[in-house]
C-alpha cells in the first residue's frame, strides 16, 4: 500500500456502507464524483480540519465495509481515507491490525473456530478437522482456527459471520461439526442461543448481588429493570453530588476487577480533579483473556446495570460522553447495548438532561475487532481514536490524559457494575463482604473439566476448594490455571489458596480477572503451554522488542523441549527464565509482562518437562 492515493474505486456497495456512516460526501476532495462539481471545490480543499477531527470513525467505517463486502478492498479503504483526510499508509497499518478484519478477497461467510484452552481441552482439534472436511475451499465458508471466544462455558466454541446488509452472525456453542457446518451455510437456521441465565449455575439465588437479576429480569425490558430496583443506585448519586459519590466509592474499598486491582475511588477522584475537559468515561469490555467470559454474561444478562453504572461515573468524574468499547466477537452482547442504549436515551436516562436533574450524558458504543492487546487501556484508546491498538508509555496516566488526550476514567463492566450495590447498600455494608483488603463479591468464570461450568459470585475470601466443589470438579484433577493465560498454575494440593487479592499473591499466584480453568490428566501439558506461548505471541502487537521478540523465543523453545524431555531440556527451560525475565521487566505494557507467568508457574509448581 502506497502512502499516496491509488486509482481503485470503491464498489456500489462499499460506497454506500461509508456513506451510511459517514454521510454523503459534499465535494470531490472527499471522494464525490466530478460531475456537477464546483468550480471552487477543484481550487481549493474545504473542511480539512473537521474531517481530520472525525479520525475516530476509521474503525466505525472499516467494520462498515467489513460488515457489508467481508473484506476491505483497496478502493473502499481509499475512499473512506478521503471522506476522513486519513493517509491511507496509515488506515492500511490499521485494517491489518485487526484479525476480523482482511485486505484481500475472502468468502462472505467466516466461520471462527476457537482452538484456545477451554475449547482445546475439549476437543477442538478434532473438531475443526472434521468442520475443515465439510468445508473445503471452494465451500464459501472461510474455516479460521483462532483464540478464545469467550463461550468457554459452552466449550467447543464457533462463531458464523456472513456479510451483507445487514450482517448476520450465528454463534454454535457447544459446537459439533454438524451444527458448526449449520451455522456456517444457514445462519439463520443455527440454533438459538441459551438464556445468559443457563451461563449462572447460582442464577436465581437471594444471595446474588452481581448477578441477582441475570436470569430473572427481561434483558430487553427497562421496565422491567427498574422494577427490580434499576436505577435507585443512580438516583442516590444524585443526592450524594458527585464528590458524595466517589466518597462512597473510595470508603468501599472497591479495586479494579480487570486484573490490576487499583483503587476505583483514587482513579475516579483524580479525574474529577483535573481542570482540563473535557472528561471521559470509558468502558473497557473488550475481555479477551482465554477463560474470561464474566462480562459478557454481565452484558447480556443485564444490560441496563452497565449503563447505570457508566452514568454514575459520569457524572461522579464530571464527564458527559462514555465510549463502550465491546468486544467484537460478542454479537448478543452487541444487540442488547445497543438496544438498551437507544431505549435509555428515548425514556431521558441518557441525553441532555438525565432524569431531569440537568445533568448531560451520553454512551457511544464502539466494537473492536479482535487485538487481545486492546484490553490493555491505552491501547484501547489508541483504537477508539482511529490508531492502531498499541500501548501507549506512562506517565502520563489516563487521568492525566486519556482518550483524545483528555482526563478519562476506564473500567472493566464488573468494576464499574460493582457501583450498584455500593450505593444502594451503602460504603459501609459493602465492605463488610469479602475480607479487610479485598471487599465485596467477586466473579470467577469457572470452565474446563467441572460438571457445572459458568460465572460464579462469591465474597472475596472463599477458597478455591470450595468454588471448585461449587462447579463440581472431575475426578483426575491434575492442575488449576488462575487467571487466565496471563496467570498462573496451582497444583490439585493448593485448593486452600483464599481467593482474594493478597491470598494469590502470598501463595506466589495471581486472581487477574477472575479465570478459574481445570485441567485433569486427560489433557496434556506440554500442548497446553504451547498453545498459551502461541496466543502470546499471535497477540503482541510488535511495538517494543523485549515482548515481539521474546514471546517468539518463547515458543520457540517450547516446541523443542516438547520434541526432547529430560536432560537435553534443560539448557531450553534455562534460555526460558533468561528471556521470561526480560519481557517481565523491560516490556511497555502487561502483555509481555505477563506472557512467561504460565509456562514458569508449571515448570516450578507442576515439574512440566521434569
Amino acid at each position: 500500500m502506497d502512502l499516496h492515493f491509488g486509482d481503485s474505486k470503491p464498489t456500489d456497495d462499499e460506497r454506500a456502507a461509508i456513506d451510511a456512516l459517514l454521510g454523503p460526501p459534499e465535494s470531490s476532495w472527499e471522494g464525490a464524483d466530478r460531475e456537477g462539481t464546483r468550480a471552487e471545490d477543484l481550487r481549493w480543499a474545504r473542511g480539512g480540519r473537521a474531517a481530520r477531527d472525525r479520525r475516530d470513525l476509521l474503525l466505525p467505517g472499516l467494520h462498515a465495509v467489513n460488515d457489508r463486502v467481508g473484506w476491505i478492498s483497496e478502493g473502499a479503504l481509499d475512499y473512506l481515507c478521503r471522506r476522513l483526510t486519513v493517509p491511507p499508509a496509515e488506515a492500511y497499518g490499521v485494517a491489518t491490525f485487526y484479525s476480523l478484519f482482511a485486505v484481500r478477497p475472502r468468502p462472505a461467510t467466516v466461520l471462527h473456530v476457537c482452538t484456545d484452552l477451554a475449547c482445546a481441552a475439549a476437543g477442538a482439534p478434532a473438531l475443526c478437522a472434521g468442520i475443515e472436511s465439510r468445508l473445503a475451499p471452494g465451500s464459501g465458508v472461510l474455516v479460521e482456527r483462532g483464540p478464545c471466544l469467550g463461550l468457554c462455558e459452552r466449550a467447543p466454541a464457533a462463531l458464523a459471520i456472513r456479510a451483507g446488509d445487514p450482517v448476520r452472525t450465528a454463534v454454535c456453542a457447544p459446537a459439533g461439526v454438524e451444527t458448526a457446518v449449520r451455522a456456517a451455510t444457514s445462519p439463520g437456521a443455527a440454533p438459538e442461543e441459551p438464556p445468559a441465565a443457563l451461563a449462572v449455575p447460582q442464577a436465581g439465588s437471594p444471595d446474588l448481588v452481581l448477578l441477582r437479576r441475570v436470569g430473572v429480569v427481561d434483558p430487553a425490558s427497562l421496565d422491567d429493570y427498574r422494577a427490580h430496583g434499576g436505577y435507585t443506585a443512580l438516583r442516590r448519586a444524585f443526592g450524594l453530588g458527585p464528590a458524595g459519590v466517589i466518597r462512597e466509592v473510595t470508603d468501599s474499598g472497591l479495586v479494579g476487577r480487570g486484573g490490576a486491582a487499583f483503587p476505583t475511588g483514587r482513579k475516579w477522584q483524580a479525574t474529577a480533579g483535573r481542570p482540563e475537559h473535557p472528561h471521559y468515561v470509558v468502558c473497557n469490555a473488550d475481555e479477551s483473556e482465554p477463560g474470561t467470559f464474566k462480562d459478557r454474561v454481565l452484558m447480556e444478562g443485564d444490560p441496563y446495570a452497565l449503563i447505570e453504572s457508566m452514568t454514575i461515573a459520569g457524572y461522579a468524574t464530571g464527564a458527559h460522553r462514555g465510549y463502550l468499547y465491546l468486544r467484537g466477537e460478542y454479537p448478543r452482547a452487541l444487540a442488547r447495548l445497543d438496544h438498551a442504549i437507544r431505549q435509555c436515551r428515548a425514556r431521558g436516562l441518557l441525553g441532555d438532561d438525565v432524569l431531569g436533574q440537568g445533568y448531560a450524558f451520553d454512551i457511544e458504543l464502539r466494537r473492536g475487532a479482535g487485538a487481545y492487546i486492546c484490553g490493555e487501556e491505552t491501547a484501547l484508546f489508541n483504537s477508539i481514536e482511529g490508531r492502531r491498538g498499541e500501548p501507549r508509555s506512562k506517565p502520563p496516566f489516563p487521568v492525566e490524559k486519556g482518550l483524545f488526550g483528555r482526563p478519562t476514567v476506564e473500567n472493566n463492566v464488573e468494576t464499574l457494575v460493582n457501583v450498584l450495590p455500593i450505593l444502594t447498600l451503602g460504603a459501609p455494608a459493602y465492605a463488610a463482604i469479602g475480607t479487610g483488603r479485598s471487599t465485596g463479591p467477586k466473579l470467577f468464570c469457572v470452565s474446563g473439566a467441572v460438571a457445572r461450568p459458568g460465572v460464579y459470585e462469591l465474597p472475596f475470601g472463599a477458597t478455591l476448594g470450595e468454588l471448585l466443589e461449587a462447579a463440581g470438579v472431575r475426578e483426575g484433577l491434575r492442575a488449576v490455571l488462575l487467571g487466565g493465560a496471563a496467570g498462573g498454575f496451582v497444583r490439585p494440593d493448593e485448593t486452600d489458596i483464599p481467593l482474594t487479592f493478597e491470598g494469590t499473591r502470598e501463595a506466589g499466584t495471581t486472581l487477574g480477572s477472575g479465570v478459574v480453568m481445570a485441567f485433569d490428566d486427560t489433557v496434556p501439558l506440554p500442548r497446553l503451554l504451547l498453545r498459551i506461548a502461541a496466543f502470546f505471541r499471535d497477540e503482541s502487537c510488535g511495538q517494543c522488542v523485549p515482548c515481539r521478540v521474546g514471546t517468539v523465543r518463547q515458543e520457540e523453545a517450547l516446541h523443542r523441549i516438547v520434541e526432547r524431555t529430560g536432560a537435553d531440556a534443560a539448557g531450553d527451560i534455562a534460555l526460558l527464565r533468561e528471556v521470561g525475565r526480560a519481557m517481565r521487566d523491560a516490556s511497555i505494557c502487561g502483555l509481555g509482562q505477563t506472557a512467561w507467568n504460565a509456562v514458569e508457574s508449571a515448570i516450578d509448581r507442576l515439574g512440566a518437562y521434569a
